[in-house]
């Protein structure tokens, strides 16, 4: 599609201009040119010497500068002869027409329109009718990973990622910030949730062994409408978010598997506060010493079975059943009972949240 709105525009410019204009793509090929004959030519070396120079190349009686600049431009624009005024017109035309195709793209381009749909900069009613003017299928089931890099690369990441899912048909790479790169897939109907998580993991692994990039992904529902993209996005924003306090370990996020977690990260700071004095009327949580509760964290992993839980922490039964007793003399709560466990379970929960937090009112 470049190839005919470049065209289109060195066509209407080629009478104003007295020289031979033109396009070469990435591969050196010259896809648009006010003399139709030249197209399909191919430009030899432009582009290696286009890598050591920052905006003009000229060699071989033209002049050439990239469109949107850099070594790695996808297109590259030529103006003939090698003078003052062919390098002026070359700026001129790289100008031109990289902002030409940023308007076409932001019109027509789908990744643009996944783009805009989620970050909400479209409204539902345009969307269906966006769609039929793209013939983008609005029903697939689709995924959204959103990718967080941490620390810096050789590579920019949404270069990293556009090399590992080229298929641009069915998989959107978007970059929404300097580190945050958002993944759109499609996914078969019914895909179990561990095979995501095996895609998640295989991106991330992936990454950190090629690139060296640490990242962390945050996995969204799956979603079979095209509107519902943006709150996927969401989605996959808040597993990240939620994952920074609750799962701290861990780099794969789904937010399916937030549980109360995504809860509690919702609730006010002072209701939280408010939360943890009533729970802890006859004593601090703070007074409970690190010992204490690491057997209370293994109390829990084990399903509060007293037997099981000494046995991992290597300790005599009556030890941990006098544990017990003493958190529950300090706190109120007896963690046999299933109810006060879950109390305790939530409010350290709360707790962690709280301490996540740069204030607390």
């Amino acid at each position: 599609m470049s190839n005919r709105l470049f065209q289109g525009v060195i066509h209407q410019m080629k009478d104003a201009i007295d020289r031979v204009i033109g396009v070469i793509d990435e591969n050196g090929v010259i896809i648009s040119c006010s003399e139709l004959s030249k197209i399909g030519h191919v430009k030899q070396g432009v582009r290696d010497e286009m890598a050591y120079a920052s905006e003009k190349v000229t060699t071989g009686g033209y002049t050439y500068s990239p469109i949107a600049g850099g070594a790695k431009a996808e297109y590259i624009v030529f103006v003939e002869g090698e003078d003052h005024m062919a390098e002026k017109m070359c700026k001129l035309l790289a100008v031109s027409l990289g902002n030409i195709k940023n308007l076409y793209d932001e019109k027509y381009d789908k990744g643009s329109f996944i783009k805009n749909i989620i970050l909400d900069n479209i409204l539902p009613s345009d969307i269906y009718i966006k769609s039929k003017e793209l013939h983008f299928n609005t029903e697939e089931v689709r995924i959204v990973f959103l990718i967080k890099f941490f620390g810096k690369t050789d590579m920019m990441p949404f270069e990293m990622l556009q090399n590992m899912f080229p298929d641009k048909s069915k998989d959107y790479v978007i970059s929404v910030g300097e580190h945050d790169i958002v993944l759109v897939k499609e996914i078969k109907p019914g895909t179990d949730s561990k095979e995501i998580e095996r895609m998640a993991t295989n991106i991330a692994d992936t990454l950190c062994t090629e690139f060296y990039a640490k990242v962390a992904i945050g996995i969204s529902t799956a979603v079979d409408n095209i509107k519902d993209l943006a709150r996927a996005y969401k989605e996959a924003q808040v597993a990240i978010e939620v994952g920074k306090v609750f799962e701290t370990e861990k780099n794969i996020i789904s937010y399916e598997n937030l549980g109360i977690g995504r809860l509690i990260y919702q609730l006010p700071t002072t209701l939280c506060e408010m939360f943890l004095h009533e729970v802890f009327k006859k004593g601090s949580l703070d007074s409970l010493d690190r010992e204490t509760l690491m057997t209370i964290q293994s109390f829990f992993e084990n399903n509060l079975n007293v037997s099981e839980t000494s046995r991992k922490l290597f300790v005599h039964r009556n030890t941990l059943v006098y544990r017990l007793e003493k958190i529950r003399k300090l706190t109120g709560l007896d963690l046999r009972e299933f109810e006060h466990a879950i109390t305790f379970k939530v409010a350290l929960m709360v707790k962690k949240y709280l301490n996540s937090k740069p204030s607390k009112f």
